[in-house]
């Protein structure tokens, strides 16, 4: 166990990159993911949109088989502001942020999912959150009266459930942690 928690430490960054608090860092984890290129574009696209210098830092997860092209689909999108970070074996979603976020260096980064879920424009409205709540972190939430979603009553009834265990395990007082949108002040 000790070995394999200093292997993942090394992994996932040698040493700390230098912030620039006036750039937001996107980090978009990704696995299996056959629309990762729009969802790319989209939230460029979305970004420039804010007027402000970004960073958009996606995570290929590993290679679900060697049917899954997710990896040269996201890199035919890459450029200056869109760098791609692919790994061969998948270490789950966690992995796959904090892989992001050590490369980040903006002095706010946000994650979001990939698949089209969620409109890139939450991650402008969650940065305006962070601002005028002075808050430290932000988390999109699925059951915010101003959300708009359309999913299975079976995931719904899933999602629910996931939330309570989370609430009564860990304590935390979110209604929605599983939502694929957050904002964080590079500090956190």
């Amino acid at each position: 166990r000790y070995n394999l928690l200093n292997q993942m430490k090394k992994n996932i960054v040698s040493e700390p990159l230098k912030a620039d608090p006036n750039l937001l860092s996107v980090i978009v984890p990704a696995y299996n993911c056959s629309t990762i290129d729009r969802d790319l574009t989209a939230i460029q696209k979305y970004l420039e949109e804010l007027n402000r210098a970004y960073e958009i830092i996606c995570v290929v997860d590993g290679q679900k088989n060697e049917n899954d092209k997710t990896a040269e689909t996201a890199k035919a999108v890459r450029g200056p502001r869109i760098k791609i970070f692919p790994y061969k074996n998948n270490r789950g979603k966690g992995y796959a942020v904090r892989f992001g976020m050590a490369r980040a260096r903006g002095g706010t980064i946000a994650f979001i999912d990939a698949g089209s879920d969620l409109s890139a424009s939450g991650i402008g409205l969650a940065i305006e959150h962070l601002k005028w709540y002075q808050a430290d972190i932000i988390v999109g939430s699925k059951r915010h009266h101003a959300s708009k979603v359309n999913y299975p009553f079976g995931r719904k009834v899933l999602s629910y459930i996931v939330q309570r265990i989370t609430r009564f395990l860990f304590g935390f007082d979110v209604s929605d942690t599983q939502t694929g949108l957050k904002v964080f002040r590079r500090e956190v």
